[in-house]
């Protein structure tokens, strides 16, 4: 069974997710931790439940999604897992979109290159599984938000962790550096729409929702929406 928490962070109200399971290892989804205060509030849940993390994993790299990266795989001495077309976001995309919103740049530990980041790293690609405990997260592709955004399912736990692909009655946007709608809209309906409907998706903005809801009533998904059953 996974057990999962999340926190709001930062001024774009960005979800970061605790997962663990009953091994007590744990892994930390898109650490939006902007200050120090907001990463303490990650490291209290885990040491509060005795967890041991395991990784960091990135559905994308999005400033608002990795301010806490680099502070908690230095407390932890964790890898961090992304994909590689990410460096993108992190190298150019972030930069300008921070300077955009007055905003301080992300820290790009452990994606800087330095010798002292060697080892956790860790590029991941379609069809790939993060390991941790009893839980795997298969790695799905898709791009559109950002050039190497993914999201990673949990099949026996029926977990989607969607990023800014899918929201609850939405989309990502596609408009900022590296953005690709057709890419976006290809990834969705391709890939996510083709889940099983009771799958529970928890994106990376706003309130969870199901494979099946997103299917029947996501307005961005119209005309392709199923119908209700009567």
């Amino acid at each position: 069974m996974i057990h999962i928490e999340y926190f709001t962070f930062n001024s774009f109200r960005e979800h970061c997710f605790v997962l663990w399971d009953e091994t007590g290892t744990c892994v930390i989804a898109d650490p939006g931790a902007e200050s120090q205060e907001e990463t303490d509030e990650i490291t209290a849940l885990i040491s509060a439940k005795g967890l041991t993390p395991a990784c960091i994993m990135l559905t994308h790299g999005h400033f608002d999604h990795v301010y806490g990266m680099s502070r908690l795989c230095k407390k932890y001495g964790i890898p961090v897992y992304m994909h590689e077309k990410e460096m993108f976001t992190l190298s150019t995309s972030n930069p300008a979109l921070c300077r955009t919103f007055g905003l301080p740049a992300a820290d790009t530990y452990p994606f800087d290159g330095s010798e002292a980041t060697d080892g956790f790293a860790r590029f991941i690609k379609e069809g790939d599984t993060v390991n941790a405990g009893n839980m795997s997260f298969e790695v799905m592709e898709t791009p559109g938000h950002t050039p190497g955004g993914v999201c990673y399912i949990e099949r026996k736990a029926k977990v989607l962790i969607s990023g800014d692909t899918l929201f609850a009655g939405s989309i990502g946007r596609t408009d900022h550096p590296g953005g690709d709608y057709d890419m976006l809209m290809s990834g969705i309906f391709g890939k996510l729409m083709t889940l099983d409907g009771d799958i529970k998706v928890f994106p990376g903005h706003g309130p969870d929702t199901t494979i099946a809801d997103e299917r029947t009533k996501n307005p961005f998904l119209m005309p392709f929406n199923e119908p209700y059953e009567e």
